[in-house]
């Protein structure tokens, strides 16, 4: 017979098999988990943040900061006294996470990179802490809302996704935005023997798209930028897109799917 400690669902993107928590002390070094912790219902677990938590705002800003995602404060950590730290493999060093594994019993670590991963994300956090409805409430709402986008018939567009300037960096098609894109036929163009996020030769690599994807975020591209780009590249789609709808994984992925409709319709148009 099983317990609730043999669910799969409390099982982290490391291996790491998690012990339900419901009176856990939980600091978030992820802005996406902390937005989805709150939508769980569980923003009074919740001890602290990185400055970069800033939805949903009514919630998140009585709760502690401790730094940014790749910049933490571990002695702000350690005054939290927390019982789990959530980190991402992308977007936490990893020197750090160590650090804090010395004096937090419980790191419990996030790494999606397909759309459908959030199902397990969901879950992860609502049994680990004690949402569980809350979870499969979110698991319904996304399955529709991921069944409606599918369902539809999207035309081929390749595309490169633009996250900074100075130097120009993309994401690879392996990546968790790279996968949301490909839900609408926008492909993300390949880099050669990239790494997740890799500096690019934008005048190579412009010739091979059909459009150029602007990012609000990390880097806030805005209309100027577009403008200039268009001008260089005359012939190329330039669009700016939100960032947070496409990176940010968690409760924000159910509106990033009406998002991406959105966008892909307007595409065609």
């Amino acid at each position: 017979m099983r317990g609730p400690t043999d669910s799969k669902n409390l099982v982290d993107a490391t291996g790491t098999r998690h012990v339900p928590a419901a009176d856990a002390r939980i600091v978030s070094l992820v802005p996406s988990i902390t937005e989805l912790l709150c939508e769980l219902g569980l923003v009074h677990l919740l001890v602290g943040r990185t400055g970069f938590c800033i939805h949903p705002e009514t919630q998140v800003h009585a709760i502690a900061k401790v730094g940014g995602t790749k910049s933490v404060n571990l002695a702000k950590i350690r005054a939290l006294a927390p019982t789990h730290v959530i980190v991402n493999i992308d977007e936490n060093e990893k020197s750090t996470v160590a650090a804090i594994a010395e004096f937090v019993p419980h790191i419990v670590v996030t790494h999606p990179v397909r759309a459908e991963d959030n199902l397990a994300l969901f879950r992860l956090m609502g049994e680990l802490f004690g949402a569980q409805a809350a979870a499969e409430s979110l698991c319904e709402r996304f399955i529709r809302a991921l069944a409606g986008l599918t369902a539809q018939q999207w035309p081929t567009l390749r595309v490169a996704y633009l996250i900074w300037k100075e130097p120009w960096m993309t994401v690879t098609p392996q990546t968790y935005i790279g996968h949301m894109l490909s839900l609408i036929g926008w492909h993300q163009i390949a880099i050669a023997g990239a790494k997740r996020y890799p500096v690019v030769d934008l005048a190579a690599v412009a010739p091979n798209v059909d459009a150029l994807l602007l990012s609000s975020e990390p880097y806030r591209f805005g209309s100027r930028d577009q403008d200039d780009l268009a001008q260089v590249y005359p012939g190329k789609r330039v669009l700016l897109l939100d960032g947070e709808m496409l990176s940010w994984y968690g409760s924000r992925a159910i509106l990033a799917l009406a998002y991406l409709q959105q966008i892909g319709h307007a595409a065609q148009s």
